[in-house]
Order: structure tokens, then sequence, then C-alpha cells
């Protein structure tokens, strides 16, 4: 068990945990959530004993073991089976003792004896079947069979930070944490770390940004919000709604209070002259003076995320004929025929490696093809979103340069006011609008690629993983954006939560080759978790050769009617939609006017010396105004649910 009690934890002059207290049990599955720099990874940190309380007690038991995801991988020659091997402490010592025995005189009794002990330990540590356990993590987390046997220095970032979550799985633990392990992983990975953690019998505390992940994992959600840790029974969507339940009680309970202290007030301020009643008032004063007052209820401003029209909206957008997509030769995908067409919401899935972010580049024209033929429909305009923000992004440059050079060459009639007023939508405020990108955080990276992406009123979003550093807040206005946007969508991204409320149909990039996929989302995960167990088998059979696997069968679903049914409802769905929303946006236009009105008149009645005639006709007014506003209300929530239920079929 983990305890920790009135805990102050501060960085610099940052108070990161307020007195705060939270229990977590072996076998806990905790999601760890609260906004970008409430202290997910301090408090990850506290508990690894890399930072040390200032104030109240950290409790955990002195034999377990903890384990997290090494920040740094160093070049090394050690394979990357071997370097996972390197986790588990104990198993290194067992089989460097073993190797010592095993090298000394045969007929030397003590070292005989040296060598059982040797061996029993080493069979303790799992030790004969220790290589083969290795090598399923790196096959699960996208390894081929051929790298299970490459040296670490010679794999990517992305891939090293595979190596280092496949470390820490590895190690045996009592405790395991993870903060955003999902970051470098593709769809096919996450979903077996998620088959692989749901087995995982320790405790086990993640942070991340995936709603799907921490639904399909945790069983507990701890929310740290200034400066405090509260537990909530559930998972992120039960949390939500607890939360969110919480908020309005709150909230309900400030405005009560607030109600009795401006009566009490009312009552002292009226009465505590007259002697009868100077009693009571002084009673009710001390009532006043003893009340623990609630603070009201302040939530963070999340990012709003709106896509502008686009100028146009063409039928035939971009064609690619018979492409050989890559870097050189032997290409990556190869005969690449694909046709881009107005309102198209696709998703394009497959592992790390296979060419998606190829295809992106190409479809964007960053990548010229190698052979075969790319063709632009009249009036496109792109909006190309790329994974790494360096390839779209001057790390010299501020924000405000960033603009000036778009905007001279898409709108060089737009002034310097109106890019100021764009990022600042975009929370680039003051003095961050002239700060080098360079010095940003991944998410402020995002945003401002996101913002330059959509000021160019694009016809065709061409998305490659954009939520990778985005909390959860923005990811869903993200989602709902894109839901709203009339052009094309072709989007690259391991959150399913986005695909699933943003895409229609799927691309497939596997072996070479550009495929429908004619199934659902789920179908998918399917068809992942089933290559990457062929895989290890075949890794199991035969652990030194490198020969192919086939891969599992494709759904068989009719293609042209999937995608004919999920086009109809989509449309049918806008269509029931937009006089509802119509509606809806018009009601709240008009509760906002009265409900000004109102104010208006109250602070007209407020005024001393009102004439009585102008009173009353002000008292009958503001009489009036609260029956309409209470009228539009009932309409507005009606109109929300109906809103809501229409939107989540």
């Amino acid at each position: 068990m983990i305890r920790l009690t009135d805990i102050v934890l501060r960085r610099g002059i940052q108070v990161v945990l307020d007195h705060a207290s939270l229990t977590l049990h072996p076998g806990d599955k905790v999601g760890l959530v609260g906004v970008n720099g409430a202290g997910k990874t301090s408090l990850f940190s506290l508990l690894l004993g890399r930072l040390h309380e200032d104030a109240g007690t950290l409790e955990k038991p002195a034999n377990w073991r903890l384990a997290t995801v090494a920040q740094d991988v160093p070049d090394t020659d050690a394979t990357a089976t071997d370097f996972v091997l390197q986790g588990d402490v104990a198993l290194c010592a067992a089989q460097r003792a073993l190797q010592a025995a095993m090298s000394a005189p045969e007929h030397d009794e003590a070292a005989s004896h040296d060598l059982g002990e040797a061996q029993h330990a080493f069979e303790l540590a799992d030790g004969y079947t220790a290589r083969a356990r290795a090598e399923a993590l790196l096959l699960g987390l996208g390894f081929s069979v051929a790298e299970l046997h490459k040296p670490v220095r010679q794999f990517s970032g992305g891939w090293r930070m595979r190596l280092a979550l496949a470390q820490a799985l590895f190690a045996p633990s009592d405790c395991l944490l993870l903060d955003e392990p999902t970051n470098h992983l593709d769809l096919d990975a996450l979903v077996w770390l998620e088959q692989w953690l749901s087995r995982y019998p320790g405790l086990l505390l993640i942070i991340s940004h995936d709603r799907e992940f921490l639904d399909a994992i945790c069983r507990v959600t701890v929310h740290l919000d200034g400066g405090k840790l509260t537990r909530y029974g559930g998972n992120y969507t039960l949390f939500e709604e607890q939360r969110a339940e919480k908020i309005m009680q709150q909230q309900a309970a400030f405005a009560r209070q607030q109600q009795d202290i401006a009566r009490l007030t009312r009552f002292v301020e009226r009465f505590r002259a007259k002697a009868t009643k100077a009693r009571q008032a002084q009673s009710r004063m001390k009532a006043l003076e003893r009340m623990e007052r609630l603070a009201p209820v302040y939530l963070s401003g999340a990012l709003r995320i709106e896509l502008l029209a686009p100028l146009s909206l063409p039928q035939q957008l971009l064609t690619l004929h018979d492409g050989c997509c890559g870097y050189g030769d032997p290409p990556i995908l190869k005969g690449v025929s694909r046709v881009v067409t107005g309102g198209l919401r696709l998703g394009i899935l497959g592992a790390n490696g296979q060419g998606k972010s190829t295809l992106v580049k190409t479809l964007a024209g960053v990548l010229p093809l190698l052979s075969g033929q790319r063709i632009e429909g009249k009036g496109l305009v792109i909006g190309y979103f790329a994974q790494q923000e360096v390839d779209v992004l001057r790390l010299d440059e501020s924000p405000l340069q960033h603009m000036q050079r778009l905007a001279r060459d898409m709108a060089p009639q737009t002034s310097e006011q109106e890019w100021r007023n764009w990022l600042g939508r975009y929370q680039f405020d003051g003095d961050m609008m002239l700060r080098a990108c360079g010095s940003f955080s991944g998410g402020e990276k995002a945003r401002l690629a996101l913002a330059l992406v959509i000021w160019r009123k694009p016809n065709l979003l061409l998305l490659d993983e954009p939520t990778n550093h985005l909390d959860l807040p923005t990811r869903e206005a993200l989602a709902m954006a894109l839901q709203d946007f009339a052009g094309s969508v072709l989007l690259v991204s391991h959150d399913r939560a986005l695909l699933r409320a943003t895409c229609d149909a799927f691309w497939l990039v596997a072996d070479g080759q550009v495929q429908d996929f004619d199934g659902s989302l789920d179908d998918y995960q399917q068809w992942a978790l089933a290559r990457t167990r062929q895989r290890q088998s075949a890794a199991q059979a035969k652990p030194q050769t490198q020969a192919s696997v086939p891969e599992p069968e494709l759904t068989s679903l009719d293609r042209k009617e999937a995608r004919r049914q999920q086009a109809e409802q989509r449309q049918q769905r806008a269509q029931r939609l937009k006089p509802i929303k119509a509606e809806f946006d018009k009601v709240e236009t008009e509760m906002r006017q009265l409900e000004a009105d109102r104010t208006a008149l109250e602070a007209a009645l407020a005024q001393p010396g009102l004439p009585t005639a102008e009173r009353v006709e002000h008292s009958r007014q503001h009489h009036a105004l609260s029956e309409r506003i209470a009228l539009l209300e009932d309409r507005w929530l009606e109109l929300g649910e109906q809103l809501e239920a229409l939107q989540s079929v």
C-alpha cells in the first residue's frame, strides 16, 4: 500500500501538492489525470524517490519494487533483446553468478555448491524463459524479428522509447509507473499494450491523454487539481460524470451560501440600530463571522477550436495514379492509386514503419513521387499537420513571425492585429507571441502548428498524429471541430476516440500497399492482435530465422454497402441536427440578451430616489423578463438533450 498524508511538494516557487492525501492499494489500476502543468510527473518523481516532500508523510513498503520507463536510452552495442533483459536486475545478477560458477574448476567442492545455488537463483528469476519473454514484449510493441538482434545505437528516438518501455514492462515490479506510454506507439502496439497491462498483477499508475486507453485499463482515477489529490472509483468516463456532478453540487452549495450571507447581511444592516432587534442582529453577525466561506467553482477554459469554412469545396480534390512513394530505391509504397473526393472522412491505419507518414507527405506534396502521377483538383487548398513539428515550424522564429510569413503567401491584405488576434485564440498571448518556438513545450508547438494549418482555410486536411502532445480537453475540442468541418479529412492517429468521432472509412497501409479496409476500428484491432500473435508464434518457432509471416485475412464485409450506409447515416444525422441546432443557437442568443436586459433593470431598481412610477414599471418588466427567461431555459435544456442524443448516435 502507498499512503500520502498531508503532503506538501514544491518545485521552485510552484506548490505542486498542497497538503494532499491519497491511498493506493496493491492491484489498483490508476489513471492520474489533470491539466498540463498540474504536477503529475512531479508526483511520479516523488513516488520514485527522485523528489522529496517538503511536509507530510509518504509511506510505501520498503521491499516494493517500483518500475518506470527510463528517460534516456544510452548508445550501446547491446542488442534490443539484451537491452530489455537488463531491466531485470535479479536476473542479471543470477546470470553473472551462474557464468562465474560455470567457469570455476570442475572438481572444486565449493565451486560445485556455488554452481548449484547459482542455477537455483537463475531458475527463480525465470532465466530459462527470459529471452523468449523479452522477445515477445518487443514483437508486441512492433519490432520485427530481424530487429530483435539489432544494436540499440541503430534505432531512432521513437523506437528507443519503445525499447525503454519494453525494459520497464520486463522488470519484475510491484508498482509500475507509466508517464504517457502511448506517445510513441502506433495503434497496433497500443492495442497489444492494453492487453498486457490489463493482466499486470501489481499497482499500476498511468499518466495518459488517451481516453479509450484509460477507459480500457483503469479502475480508479486520481485527479490532481489545485494541489489536491481526489480519488474516484471507475475509469476516465465515470470520473468525468462524477466530477461534473460534484462541481454542480459545489456550485449549488456556493450559491445557497451566498443567498444566506446576503439575507443575514440585510437583516443586520436593517435592524442593528433598533433596540428591540439588536440582540438578534448581533446573533446573526456572529453567525456570519463563524461561517466557513465556500469558494466559487472556477473551471479553466479549454481551448476552443473552430475550423474556418473553406473558400471552395471541389468534388475532385486529389488523385494519385500508380504512384511509388518513398525516399529512394526501393520505394516504401508501390502502385498507389487513390482518389480523394469532397466530404471524405478517412482514417489511415497501419503499423509504424509501414508508410503512413510517407503516404500523407506524398499527398501533401511535401515528398515527390518516385514514379506515377499526383493530380491536384482545381481550387485545392491543403492543410498539412506533420507528426514532427520541426517539419513545419522554424524553431528560431516566433509565432508572430510564422503568421507573418504565412500571411505574405496566403493573405497579404491582412493586418498584424488580425494575426495577433488569431494567435490569441490558440493561447499565444503577450510575450509568448514573440518567443522563439524552440523554447516551447510539445503541446505548445502542436497548438501553433494547428493554428497555422487552420488559418489557411483548407478544403483538405491531412493530419499526421495531431494529438501526440495535446491534453484531453484539447483533443475533444479538435474532435468536435472536425465533426463540423465541411471539407475532407485524412487522419493518421492512434487516438481511437478521435478516429471514431471523425472517420467514416479507412485505408490500410501494409506490406508496401494501400488498400481499403472493409471493417470498423474494432475489426482492425482484432486484425492487429492476430497479426502480432502470428509474429510472436513464428519467432518462438524459428527464433533465428527472418522469414516473412503470413498476414491474417482482412474482414470480409461488403465494401460498397458499408460505405454507402455510413455516408447515408451521416447525412441523415446532419439533416436532423441542422434545424435543432439553429433553434438552439437562436434560443441561446435570446436568453443572453434578455439576461443582459434583466441585469440592467436590476441596476436601475437599485438606484436610490427612483420615482415610484418608474420603479413599478421596472418591476413589471423585470417580472416579465424572468418568466420569459424561465421558458427559454426549459426549451434550451430540451434542445440540448435532443442534440446530445443525436450526436451520440
